[in-house]
């Protein structure tokens, strides 16, 4: 009998991951390769080979459709040779990156495009974020890489909801009655839209009901309901200033980090047995743990609270607690090793990209780490860590450069006109 994803089922699952997390500190036992200086110089000479083509292709300025292709073309070639010399990567893991994921990135972009023109770039990559997440579970649970109309749908959804609940034009009530209003469309009232926004909220969640259906996939809308609360009660963080216990401050990052991935894996195939539940959402607080990492400095100046901002106002070191996140990564890999479905090349790609969110999270924000620390993990990073601020400046320094190959990216090729098939049958029971 499938799990009923209530928010009393959140609960249980937020505490059985505390628990987990609170486990995980012994420092991690596997910690990925290590670097010398002389092998990180040589990756960076790579790093530095591919930036210096993709921003040869974006002076180009391709102007016609043929150029635009090309340009494509060129930079997915640019981007396998990367992979290949600075991350060690297996030509089959390299295979997977660039016809399996970014094909379904520049699928979700040329669509959401079409979709509203208004969309920025920021809130397409955000929601590719998502929608990568989504069709890195698929081959998990057995199923194929492939962007569907739900997994589009719903990697759209939070760029809208997101924007509108960050903005401080808006009045409380407003945002209170728009998430009421939200909830009860999740729950499949039909409610006539007040608004564009709502509108373009509606017909996305009508992409989820057009592939399933609420009553032969009741964990889909169980679960869109779920990171719906989970958002609800994650903006009294950034409201409430200081407020807030470590404990209840870990309990909301794991309810929300959870509850969205958990999401992610419903849509990606309707329905989970009780153990990919439980990675997905493991997975979903390892993400949400490490994005926290990520944005410390922006959640300090937003007055956000999460554990690493709240510790870094009190002028803890983040050492443990990255050393922790590192531990949990690798308790989220043996939960992932599990499941009977997916490739050792895919798991030990994700357990990458997990230490690679953690690791360059770390470089980005040095000053809040002791230098021993920084010294130590530095170690571990295929680069060191002077050299990604610098090119992450040079990137953030670039921004219009790159928004042009962008623009590239949204042309279509031949036989696709950038139009997701929303012709496929509604799945009515699992």
């Amino acid at each position: 009998m499938l799990e009923v994803y209530s928010w009393p089922w959140v609960e249980a699952r937020v505490a059985e991951t505390i628990e987990v997390w609170n486990g995980s500190t012994a420092p991690p036992a596997q910690g990925g390769p290590r670097y010398c200086v002389k092998e990180q110089r040589k990756r960076e000479r790579a790093y530095d080979e591919g930036l210096r083509a993709v921003e040869r292709e974006a002076r180009k300025a391709p102007r016609t459709k043929a150029e635009r292709i090309g340009t494509q073309a060129r930079i997915t070639a640019s981007f396998a040779r990367f992979s290949a010399a600075a991350l060690d990567l297996e030509a089959a893991a390299v295979e997977l990156l660039t016809d399996d994921f970014l094909p379904a990135g520049t699928k979700l972009a040329r669509w959401a495009r079409r979709f509203d023109e208004s969309l920025s770039m920021a809130d397409i990559i955000q929601a590719c974020r998502n929608a990568w997440t989504a069709c890195g579970l698929q081959p998990l649970l057995g199923e194929p890489v492939e962007l569907t109309r739900s997994i589009l749908g719903y990697s759209l959804l939070y760029p809208y909801t997101d924007n509108y609940l960050d903005r401080v034009d808006v009045t409380a009530e407003a945002k209170h009655r728009f998430s009421e209003r939200f909830r009860e469309r999740l729950r499949g009232e039909e409610l006539a839209a007040e608004d564009g926004r709502e509108a373009s909220l509606w017909e996305l969640v009508g992409l989820i009901e057009g592939q399933y259906s609420r009553e032969g996939c009741p964990q889909v809308f169980d679960c869109l309901l779920a990171i719906h609360r989970a958002q609800e009660e994650s903006i009294a963080q950034v409201r409430s200033g200081e407020g807030w216990a470590e404990a209840e401050v870990l309990r909301m990052s794991c309810a929300k980090g959870g509850s969205s991935v958990l999401a992610d894996a419903c849509l990606a195939r309707g329905w989970l047995s009780e153990d990919e539940s439980r990675f997905s959402f493991e997975w979903g607080v390892l993400l949400q743990l490490g994005d926290d990492l990520q944005d410390v400095r922006e959640d300090m100046l937003r007055g956000s609270v999460t554990l690493f901002s709240r510790a870094a106002r009190l002028g803890v070191p983040l050492d443990s607690l990255a050393t922790q996140l590192l531990s949990f990564s690798e308790r989220v890999g043996e939960r992932m090793d599990g499941l009977p479905h997916g490739t050792a090349m895919l798991k030990e790609l994700l357990r990458m990209s997990w230490r690679s969110l953690i690791v360059g999270a770390v470089a980005d924000s040095h000053e809040f780490f002791s230098p021993g620390f920084i010294e130590e993990t530095e170690r571990s990073s295929p680069f060191r860590f002077g050299f990604l601020r610098a090119r992450r400046e040079r990137l953030a320094s670039r921004e219009g450069l790159y928004a042009a190959l962008f623009e590239a990216f949204l042309e279509a090729p031949e036989g696709e006109d950038g139009e997701l098939d929303l012709a496929m049958p509604v799945v009515r029971a699992v």
